[in-house]
């Protein structure tokens, strides 16, 4: 019996400063692949903002991290994310700003305009370069980099 080829639809709703929406991607990519053949899969991302008001100046990641989930929970969280990120072939950095994420949603959704593809390639762009290069995701000084990507 041939197995029949259809389309799965996958809505992904993501912030580019969430490190478990990255591991996420990785992880559906996997996963996606085993299916090759089979199945075809169309991958859309749509924006959320963890924190909408984030500063659009940018402020410390790692300081931002312990005023929102305390010190000793940082300290526990950076290990974990730092070995969770090393299983799926990826360094995991604290260094560097975070702030409003906007303009990246912003560059997704154009991205989007051009092509599933670019917009895929785009968010692991942002996502690889905020997590392994303490890439600096914050407001409208951001904005000419973000196109420079």
């Amino acid at each position: 019996m041939a197995a029949t080829k259809g389309l799965v639809r996958v809505d992904i709703v993501s912030d580019t400063v969430c490190p478990w929406c990255f591991i996420g991607k990785r992880r559906l990519e996997t996963a996606i692949k085993k299916f090759q053949g089979h199945k075809s899969f169309e991958v859309r991302w749509h924006p959320f903002f963890l924190n909408p008001d984030a500063s659009k100046e940018g402020v410390n990641k790692l300081e931002m991290y312990k005023q929102k989930f305390g010190e000793q929970r940082v300290q526990q969280m950076v290990p974990m994310l730092t070995q969770t990120f090393a299983k799926e072939g990826l360094s995991y950095t604290m260094d560097g700003q975070t702030g409003n994420t906007l303009n990246s949603h912003r560059l997704i959704a154009l991205a989007g305009q051009q092509g599933l593809d670019k917009q895929d390639k785009l968010v692991e762009l942002l996502f690889t370069a905020y997590f392994t290069q303490a890439y600096i995701v914050k407001g409208t000084a951001s904005h000419d980099v973000w196109v420079g990507l």
